[in-house]
């Protein structure tokens, strides 16, 4: 098994243990990974409660795997448990959106920098396959086809991770892991027409060269460009549609 792969998944594992063995009760796993992506693909809205009554009737499970899914969603900081309300999925302005969009393209700008200076071949190659991977799902995903939104949301994350885990900065690695907005990045590729998506693949592309060449500014630089684009397409779009906007994109105001 690569390297990557394996710190994939211990990523996850961070996000999804609460004892000292990391081990949950039966049913919790398979309750995280279907709100989570009910989370990030917008199921659930941000500021929208999550019942555990309810979670656990749609899943076929007892209410405890349930509040235990909850609880590492917490951790990961997709979803916040309030007093006296329970868990809702985290809410989000759009000034939120900024900030957050601004924070990752310094850390993962810094990523690709460091990144450049260490990179393996092996990781390179997996970065090629997820670029092309990207590449056979655009058609689906411009259509508004969600297997396709959701193959490409999956290369652009391998391609992401990669360099991350390229850049052998465990600190870096946990803080980018709490900052990468997953609903915002699945939305943006949501927003994206054909070309957009097509010009960031080309970013993708063009890191790849930039990593190939141990070239750390530009590696940073077109990162920094990059993540610019996912923000402006998805501040644009809510912006350009009106005052009531900020509902239908998932955000409150």
């Amino acid at each position: 098994m690569h390297l990557y792969t394996t710190w994939r998944q211990d990523a996850e594992v961070v996000a999804t243990s609460t004892s000292a063995s990391g081990t949950g009760a039966p049913g919790s796993r398979t309750a995280y990974e279907a709100i989570r992506q009910e989370i990030v693909e917008g199921g659930y809205k941000p500021g929208e409660r999550l019942v555990e009554q309810r979670l656990a009737e749609a899943h076929g499970l007892s209410r405890t795997p349930v509040r235990e899914a909850l609880k590492w969603l917490e951790a990961e900081g997709l979803v916040r448990i309030e007093p006296h309300r329970g868990a809702v999925v985290r809410p989000m302005t759009l000034n939120d959106v900024r900030d957050i969009y601004e924070l990752r393209a310094e850390l993962e700008g810094y990523a690709a920098r460091r990144a450049a200076a260490r990179i393996d071949p092996e990781t390179l190659a997996q970065i090629a396959a997820a670029v092309d991977a990207f590449d056979l799902a655009i058609a689906a995903a411009a259509r508004g086809d969600l297997d396709g939104i959701r193959a490409v949301n999956a290369a652009n994350r391998r391609i992401h991770d990669a360099v991350v885990f390229a850049a052998a900065h465990e600190r870096l690695a946990q803080l980018l892991h709490r900052t990468v907005d997953m609903p915002l990045v699945f939305e943006a590729f949501r927003r994206f027409d054909r070309e957009e998506l097509q010009r960031s693949n080309e970013f993708h592309r063009l890191i790849h060269h930039a990593l190939t060449a141990g070239d750390g500014p530009r590696a940073e630089a077109l990162m920094r460009e990059h993540i610019a684009q996912g923000r402006d397409v998805l501040v644009d779009a809510v912006q350009d549609a009106g005052p009531d906007a900020a509902a239908r994109f998932g955000l409150v105001s």
